[in-house]
């Protein structure tokens, strides 16, 4: 079924058009009436219909100006405009609209019925079109270069989820298994032209060879080629673009960390010297540490990043294993992206078992073999981004912590990782009840200063959700949710009510006229107002007013 709202300021027009059409078997439901173009953008801002039937000649707010409102705000809804012969002026302006049906006046049930029936055919296929499988699967199959890239990206930058990768990896066709993991960035080395090679660098620029080339694009594309050719040749692994360098992501059978570097090496020692003897310039290769996970081959990446810095020491041309440069004798324990991501994430919005959990995944498989130097490291970048996350949510760390906090020093005191997680926690866990009350703080006091400015302002006929945001300097999406949760009403229905009760107070109180009482709540157009009052007290204000003299 779907929803539809009728608009028309003929009563007997709206109620005969629900009643002569049967309305279940075409598949539409008559969610609302409206009797003008003001109402019913209300309604449509609140029930968000599927198509919206309206007439042009209503007060207060045209069809034509509905119309405009809905498709700015809301360009799915589907319009179908009722217009007479004599509208020809308004029909064009709705062509303008991308109006989606006419219907001319006077009309059939039947008429009507085709125009829905035809709406309804062009939402169905347009459902159909995003749902059709074989097109999802088209666009999906053009779309994989960019997915695979995407992906292979993504695995450099930030560790991922074991099914994840594999899921994914299978999806675009990479292959994955192995039991090591090694990454090598090759990154061509700058040439050094000689002085009396300056005048001539034109020249050199456009021999054969790429040596003497300024064109980087293709060079790295002529290397690009040659590694992939030779990496397949030998099943060393991927080969790829990624921040503008020539990455190999190889993955080895051999278990003995060793063994997969020296095939990996020897491989990667074969592209260098081609790259040498055919293109004419040279490379300088980092190599990453040896990975047995599949999800820490973002450390190995970094790792061969880091190893070519090594060049400005060790110079160009040449193979640098990060493991040669820096000693290591077990597997770094690292505090990545992604465990700062998770963790900051748990403090502002998580739940206490959140927190438990966090810590537990920080914590593990560091036990063995690490250094106290790295213990400590690895502790002080746990602790240096939760007084981050502190920070980011404007927290007195005194009133958070306590005034002795000295929370550097604490490190030193522990005698066991069960005690050091146990105090982070603990930390975790105050912050998170200090940024969650803040948080409600905040949103009653957004809340309340709505509330006091929309008192002081009601009677401003431009006041508006967006003037209030304005003011408060907070988006209306993020505040629409906020003062629903608070109050229970939309914002929209706030004004009306306080328009309301002040127009009640004055009827009550005033021999003020219905017009200046209009102009005093903040309605321009007193009919408007009148037609409002009626919609929410049930009588009009005269009426209001008359009973209230008596008592009633």
């Amino acid at each position: 079924m779907y929803k539809l709202l009728l608009v028309d300021d003929e009563e007997d027009v709206r109620e005969g058009v629900v009643r002569e059409i049967n309305w279940e078997a075409i598949g539409f439901e008559v969610i609302e009436k409206a009797e003008n173009g003001r109402e019913a953008l209300e309604m449509v801002e609140r029930l968000q219909p599927d198509v919206v039937v309206t007439d042009i000649q209503m007060p207060f707010m045209n069809g034509l100006q509905l119309a405009e409102a809905v498709r700015e705000r809301f360009p799915t809804i589907k319009l179908i405009i009722l217009t007479g012969h004599d509208e020809f002026e308004y029909a064009q302006k709705a062509i303008k609209l991308h109006i989606d049906e006419y219907v001319l006046k006077p009309f059939s049930a039947q008429e009507l019925i085709n125009a829905l029936l035809k709406v309804k055919e062009q939402i169905q296929e347009e459902v159909s079109h995003r749902e059709n499988v074989q097109l999802l699967k088209e666009h999906y199959r053009k779309s994989m270069p960019v997915l695979k890239e995407n992906f292979l990206a993504t695995l450099m930058n930030r560790k991922l989820p074991r099914d994840e990768v594999y899921e994914k990896a299978a999806n675009y066709g990479i292959e994955l298994s192995g039991s090591s993991y090694v990454v090598a960035v090759l990154s061509i080395d700058g040439v050094l032209i000689h002085e009396e090679d300056l005048e001539n660098r034109g020249e050199l620029a456009k021999s054969v060879s790429l040596k003497y080339s300024e064109d980087q694009a293709l060079k790295y594309f002529a290397l690009l080629n040659i590694t992939e050719e030779i990496a397949d040749k030998r099943r060393l692994g991927l080969v790829f673009m990624h921040n503008d360098q020539v990455v190999v992501l190889a993955a080895r059978e051999s278990t003995d960390r060793e063994a997969a570097l020296q095939e990996t090496m020897k491989v990667l020692e074969e592209v260098r010297q081609n790259v040498e003897k055919y293109l004419k310039f040279t490379l300088t290769v980092g190599i990453g540490t040896v990975m047995k996970d599949v999800t820490k081959i973002s450390y190995s990446y970094e790792d061969a990043v880091l190893a070519l810095d090594y060049r400005l020491i060790l110079g160009n041309n040449r193979m640098i294993y990060i493991d040669d440069v820096e000693k290591r004798n077990v597997e770094k324990i690292r505090f990545d992206d992604v465990k700062e991501h998770a963790l900051t994430r748990c403090i502002k919005v998580g739940t206490s078992q959140e927190i438990r959990e966090t810590m537990d995944e920080l914590f593990q498989g560091i036990e063995g073999g690490v250094s106290v130097k790295d213990y400590q490291i690895y502790l002080l970048e746990i602790l240096t981004c939760i007084l981050k996350a502190a920070k980011d949510s404007n927290l007195n760390v005194d009133e958070v912590f306590g005034d002795h906090f000295i929370p550097f020093t604490e490190i030193n005191k522990f005698t066991s990782l069960e005690e050091a997680k146990h105090w982070l926690a603990e930390l975790c866990a105050s912050m998170m009840n200090h940024i969650a009350t803040d948080r409600q703080y905040t949103y009653k006091n957004l809340v309340e200063m709505a509330k006091d400015y929309t008192k002081s302002h009601y009677h401003e006929g431009d006041i508006t959700i967006n003037k209030v945001c304005g003011h408060l300097h907070i988006s209306a999406g993020y505040f629409s949710s906020i003062f629903k949760k608070e109050t229970k009403i939309t914002f929209v229905n706030y004004l009306n009510h306080i328009r309301m009760e002040a127009a009640k107070e004055l009827l009550r109180s005033t021999d003020m006229k219905a017009l200046e009482i209009a102009e005093k709540v903040g309605y321009a157009d007193a009919n408007y107002f009148s037609f409002s009052f009626r919609k929410n007290v049930g009588v009009s204000p005269k009426e209001y007013r008359n009973n209230s003299s008596k008592g009633l």
